[in-house]
């Protein structure tokens, strides 16, 4: 794939003027307010991994509207602390797997929590979250209630995002105050939902998020999942403006512009996935709108030569070195999980 976006020096300035709904910030105010009625944590229990250098649980905590979400909790074995946490959401049509899949952040010495994405899956890893909603629209997760801001599927996704970082914070042996979202794609747009949505994160990950900038991204790339609203607008000729309101309820632009956490981006210039233009407005307008006088620190590595995969294990490795810069692990030993149960035992 070649160079198919603006060029490098006009993204570094591009600053779209992005639809905002005017009750955009009532709209979430309500849906989190209803999610946070339910007590956050409903269950959790070890699972075993097999593996020595790290412990996991199997974590269930009530997500949009009460509704259960599942999610891996793994820390590095016998850590000492109250550690720093690493919240991360998984990309499009990715459940959450097996807890030994993901390894990277407690073996750096985080904690980290690895959410489930509600109805989704098959694709990459199993899941174990359903998605009881149905809604007018199409029949794939970016398309489900797309006619209805309130039945949208992002709107649960989001919601379940916020309330991680509530669970999180209520484990033993995480520090509160030093939590961090992340993800990459599907993952990164929520990293960002979040970062506009609570205040007093430590930092955010995003690499080349999705549902940033949406009007635009609909209109230049037929790759899914963009792909599946353009090809669902082809059917439903006449529901173009009510699924452009839906989405403008979920764009990361506007999530961006209210961050007021430090934030790390990555972005592939031959990305038609997310493409590089989406994530620039997001980058570009970060923090812009939270009404703080000094803007949150923000950096972005760009790969010119690469697609949605990005900067891979590159970039990882820069992410690490970041972070660990800004809270990096520490701590006082935890206690408070059930006993860990014999090996090969569930």
């Amino acid at each position: 794939m070649a160079l198919f976006d603006l060029p490098l020096a006009e993204l570094r300035g591009y600053r779209p003027a992005v639809t905002e709904p005017d009750d955009f910030d009532a709209f979430w105010r309500a849906t989190l307010r209803a999610a946070a009625a339910a007590p956050v944590l409903v269950d959790v229990r070890p699972e075993p991994t097999d593996l020595r250098l790290v412990e996991s649980w199997d974590v269930t905590f009530a997500g949009y509207d009460g509704e259960p979400v599942r999610a891996w909790y793994t820390r590095p074995a016998g850590a000492a602390g109250s550690l720093p946490a690493v919240v991360e959401y998984v990309g499009y049509g990715r459940g959450r797997g097996l807890p030994h899949e993901r390894l990277t952040w407690p073996v750096a010495g985080y904690a980290h929590l690895l959410m489930d994405a509600r109805g989704q899956a098959g694709l990459y890893g199993a899941g174990d979250t359903p998605d009881p909603h149905g809604g007018p629209g199409g029949p794939a997760p970016v398309t489900r209630g797309i006619l209805d801001p309130a039945r949208y599927y992002y709107r649960r996704l989001v919601a379940d995002a916020v309330r991680a970082v509530d669970a999180v914070r209520t484990l033993p042996g995480v520090d509160p105050a030093r939590v961090v979202v992340a993800g990459n794609s599907q993952g990164g747009g929520l990293a960002l939902a979040v970062a506009g949505l609570v205040p007093d994160l430590a930092a955010v990950l995003t690499t080349a998020p999705f549902l940033c900038h949406v009007q635009r991204a609909i209109e230049i790339t037929d790759a899914d999942p963009y792909g599946e609203i353009a090809r669902y607008l082809a059917v439903d000729r006449e529901a173009e403006v009510r699924v452009r309101r839906t989405l403008s309820y979920v764009d990361g632009v506007l999530f961006a512009r209210r961050a007021t956490a430090p934030a790390h981006f990555g972005v592939g210039l031959r990305d038609t996935v997310c493409p590089p233009s989406t994530t620039f407005a997001a980058y570009n307008q970060y923090g812009a709108g939270n009404g703080r006088s000094v803007p949150p620190a923000r950096d972005i590595h760009v790969y010119p030569f690469n697609q949605h995969e990005g900067g891979e294990a590159v970039h990882v490795r820069r992410q690490l070195r970041w972070l660990a810069g800004l809270v990096g692990p520490a701590g006082a030993a935890p206690a408070g999980f059930p006993e860990k149960p014999p090996a090969g035992s569930r």
